[in-house]
Formats: C-alpha cells, sequence, structure tokens
C-alpha cells in the first residue's frame, strides 16, 4: 500500500483542521468544501481515502443527510476496489452529489500545493 509523503500528510492534516474548525463554528458549507478538498488530496492513498469517507459519513449523520449517508457508505465500499485497481476518477470531490465515477477538474490553488508536495518542497500553506 502506498503511503502519502510528508508534503502530502501536511495538505490532508492542514484541510482536516480547516473541517474540524469549521464544524466547531457551524459553517456547513466551509466544512463540506474541507472534507472535498482532502478527498481530493488523499485519494490516491487507501488509508486517506477511507479516512475521508468516515468523516463524511459522520458529518452526514450529525447532519441528519441520509441521502449524503447513504453515498458516503457506497463510496466506503467502493474505495478499497479503486485504490486496489487503480481505477481512480482523478479530482472527484467524494460527495453524493457527484458520480462516484466521475473525473473533475483539480482546483487550481490546491493543484498547485499538491504539485509542490512531490518537487520536494513539502507542502506550502494556505
Amino acid at each position: 500500500m502506498m503511503r502519502a509523503n510528508a508534503g502530502v500528510e501536511d495538505l490532508l492534516r492542514q484541510e482536516r483542521d480547516a473541517f474540524l474548525e469549521a464544524r466547531r463554528s457551524g459553517d456547513v458549507p466551509a466544512a463540506w468544501a474541507s472534507l472535498e478538498r482532502e478527498h481530493i488530496i488523499g485519494q490516491s492513498y487507501l488509508g486517506a481515502h477511507f479516512r475521508c469517507h468516515l468523516s463524511m459519513l459522520g458529518f452526514a449523520i450529525k447532519l441528519r443527510d441520509w441521502r449524503e449517508l447513504r453515498g458516503q457508505i457506497l463510496r466506503l465500499l467502493l474505495a478499497p476496489l479503486g485504490n486496489a485497481s487503480g481505477r481512480l476518477p482523478v479530482g472527484n470531490t467524494g460527495r453524493s452529489n457527484v458520480s462516484a465515477f466521475a473525473p473533475m477538474e483539480i482546483p487550481a490553488n490546491l493543484l498547485e500545493r499538491i504539485e509542490s508536495t512531490s518537487s520536494g518542497t513539502g507542502g506550502s500553506s494556505r
């Protein structure tokens, strides 16, 4: 199983912290946006990918969003298969409001941060 490098782990931690802060302050759209960004960053790494979908499931339960809950259960079943087969839709946000199989454009500011982790410069700050 491929593990995320330190730069990727830093980006994941930044998005996780942003999610937790947004959730604490009651900013639901910002919380979802941080989880979506975490998903895009961590999708290639099974542990991070699965953990993100678990967080999305937990947040859906907290919000009593049953449609999202159903979508996250499906994605928790699909995530290991996608990682094992290497068939992951790049840029997909991981939410149930988009197809689990649809590639999506990665936001430019996030793509720049992700690319900086592979060049050996580490994660950049927000």
